[in-house]
C-alpha cells in the first residue's frame, strides 16, 4: 500500500478518533508459528503506533524473531468502528518509564489520586521498558456506513 493512501486512511476523523483510543489488539506470530493476539496499551505520535512493555516479556522474543504485526482498534458499540493497520515492529529497550506509556492512560476512568497511584507503583516496578514503536505499511477503516469488509463489499456487488 502507498504511502499516501495510508496517510489518508490514518487522517481521516474516524481514525483520528480511534487512534486516541488506549488499547489495541496486537497480533503476531510466536516462534512455534502459532498466532497470538493481546490487549496492550498504546499511543498515536502523529506517525507510528508506540505500545510499552516489560523488559522480559515473552512478546519479545517472539517481536525479534518476525518483527510483522497486524493492529486492531475497535470500539464496544454497534455498528463497530474499526481501524486495521499493519506494519513492522521495532524494539527499543528504555531505561526509566517512556512518557508514551505514562500518556496511555488518557481515556481510562481514573481519578486524580488514583491517577498518582497508578504512577508511583509503575514507577516503584519498573526499571526500564521496551518501546514498540509500529510504523504502519497498511491500513483499513471500516465504519459499516461508508466503508464495509472486503468480503461484504463483494457480496454487495454480486446481489447488484
Amino acid at each position: 500500500m502507498q504511502q499516501q493512501k495510508i496517510d489518508e486512511i490514518l487522517n481521516r476523523p474516524l481514525s483520528q478518533e480511534l487512534l486516541a483510543r488506549d488499547v489495541t489488539r496486537l497480533a503476531y506470530v510466536a516462534e512455534d508459528g502459532t498466532p497470538r493476539v493481546l490487549p496492550i496499551s498504546f499511543t498515536w505520535n502523529g506517525s507510528k503506533v508506540v505500545m510499552c512493555t516489560t523488559k522480559i516479556s515473552e512478546k519479545l522474543r517472539h517481536l525479534r524473531a518476525n518483527p510483522v504485526v497486524a493492529l486492531t482498534i475497535d470500539t464496544e458499540v454497534h455498528p463497530p468502528k474499526i481501524l486495521f493497520i499493519r506494519g513492522r515492529a521495532e524494539l527499543d529497550v528504555v531505561d526509566g518509564i517512556p512518557e508514551e506509556f505514562l500518556q496511555t492512560n488518557g481515556t481510562y476512568q481514573m481519578t486524580p489520586e488514583q491517577r498518582v497511584e497508578w504512577e508511583a507503583e509503575v514507577r516503584s516496578l519498573y526499571d526500564g521498558m521496551v518501546r514498540i514503536v509500529v510504523t504502519p505499511t497498511w491500513a483499513k477503516l471500516i465504519d459499516f456506513e461508508t466503508t464495509l469488509p472486503s468480503a461484504v463489499e463483494e457480496l454487495i456487488r454480486r446481489r447488484g
